[in-house]
């Protein structure tokens, strides 16, 4: 099969680009499309594809301030042009991948992570509140959000057209699988992505009492939450990741939390298994990172909304789950979750959590998504 592999951007090693490498690996002549590529950031078996980039590659500055070129990013997939002689052209899309044109009369499959966010459900957690207009600042910055918001409302439109370019969608949750058939008004198949539960596992050291959180920081993670709740109860807290939000957590957070910054697999699994709980408080499409803490046997408290409902199991019927959801993103009610936890510890059962994380295995990522491509090929007219 001659596959063309299309993803947003290469820039780093995330939950897309973990979905992208096994097909990387399993079909090391495909060709890749993306807009942008940062040489280095990413796998090895990415790293050895021919990989192609789009005039935004050019652009100064562009590697490290791609965000800046959403504008942009619609007219660069377009004028990508993917080989004639390709039998499927498959997108990992949580942008503008999906808008690309395939030669015509070729399948083309799209791993959807979600529509795109920023321009769809979730402006208000991008953009902030509009706030008060009272003062000159704050006229100044509803100008600029009203200038953002008339861009997001042109990318939206150009969203739900490029849309109609893929012949077969694939989520990756039923939190997707919905936002699809709102956005697109399209049906789609499921296929969640891989969690490398032959390198998360539990391991017999003795548990501390810490909670943590891994996650970028940005916005709509929510991150406040877990300090918030955390420095109310006196509850030790770390905080591995980073981004653009740091600086104001590091302001809320009080002698209870740590932030460590991005730290690597090997310490991220460290903390998994040692910790009382990782705490969730986003809202996420999916979320691999609570798959990767029970993989480890680690207690999840998570907000009972989106991904996390799918992937992580709460006690029932007087047997134990593994982890507790709260049902407000307020500290509040992360507080009553996280003493529930601490009344009760036996709600959770770390055999049952690594039980439940083997569900979302990478061999079983890769089985599924290769047969669901061998699929639509063989179909094809």
């Amino acid at each position: 099969m001659n596959l063309v592999l299309v993803h947003d951007w290469l820039t780093g090693m995330r939950g897309g680009e973990k979905c992208l490498e096994p097909l990387c690996r399993r079909f090391p002549d495909a060709r890749l499309f993306t807009l942008l590529h940062r040489r280095g950031s990413t796998s090895p078996a990415i790293e050895r594809m021919r990989i192609t980039t789009s005039f935004l590659q050019r652009l100064p500055g562009s590697r490290r301030h791609y965000r800046y070129l959403l504008p942009l990013m619609p007219r660069a997939i377009e004028r990508l042009r993917l080989p004639a002689d390709a039998d499927l052209v498959l997108s990992f899309s949580h942008a503008v991948a999906k808008g690309v044109r395939p030669p015509p009369g070729v399948p083309h499959v799209c791993y959807c992570f979600t529509p795109m966010r920023y321009a769809w459900q979730l402006r208000d957690d991008y953009l902030g509140p509009e706030g008060n207009a009272d003062d000159g600042r704050q006229k100044l910055k509803g100008l600029k959000r009203t200038a953002v918001e008339a861009v997001l409302d042109h990318l939206r439109e150009w969203d739900e057209a490029a849309s109609n370019r893929v012949t077969h969608f694939v989520a990756i949750s039923r939190t997707i699988q919905e936002r699809i058939r709102e956005c697109y008004d399209r049906p789609s198949t499921i296929i969640y992505p891989p969690v490398h539960t032959d390198f998360y596992t539990p391991a017999d050291v003795p548990g501390e009492d810490f909670y943590l959180c891994v996650s970028a920081l940005v916005p709509y993670k929510r991150i406040d939450l877990a300090i918030a709740a955390c420095r109310r109860l006196g509850r030790k807290l770390l905080v591995i990741g980073d981004g653009p939000e740091r600086g104001r957590l590091q302001a809320l957070a009080g002698e209870e939390t740590q932030l460590l910054g991005w730290r690597t697999n090997e310490e991220i699994r460290d903390h998994f298994r040692r910790c009382r709980a990782l705490l969730f408080p986003g809202l996420e499409d999916f979320g691999i990172v609570p798959v990767e803490a029970q993989a480890c046997g680690a207690a999840v408290i998570a907000y009972g909304r989106g991904g996390a409902t799918e992937t992580v199991l709460p006690p029932a019927g007087g047997q134990p789950g593994t982890g507790l959801f709260f049902d407000e993103q307020t500290p509040e009610a992360l507080i009553a979750a996280m003493e529930r936890l601490e009344a009760d510890p036996q709600q959770v059962s770390a055999i049952v959590a690594r039980e439940n994380a083997q569900r979302f295995s990478a061999d079983r990522y890769e089985r599924e998504i290769v047969d669901y491509l061998g699929n639509v090929a063989t179909k094809r007219p």
